[in-house]
């Protein structure tokens, strides 16, 4: 009788933390890096990352440090 509660408890705690990183909020890049080439000393580049909010919960940007 033990090992049957103890196995109910078990699949109930799986599938409530499936169930929450499930809703949880997710950040998809598309493109992660770019190639930029060749650039001439101290020329000025830039791109633009498309961030997209995928989740379903609020997605919060604290901290951004470029690399």
């Amino acid at each position: 009788m033990k090992k049957v509660i103890t196995l109910i408890l078990a699949f109930a705690f799986l599938l409530t933390v499936a169930g929450a990183s499930l809703a949880a909020p997710r950040l998809t890049i598309e493109e992660s890096t770019f190639n930029f080439g060749y650039v001439p000393q101290h020329s000025k580049v830039s791109h633009h990352f498309v961030l997209r909010s995928t989740g379903d919960d609020t997605l919060k940007i604290i901290k951004v440090v470029p690399g």
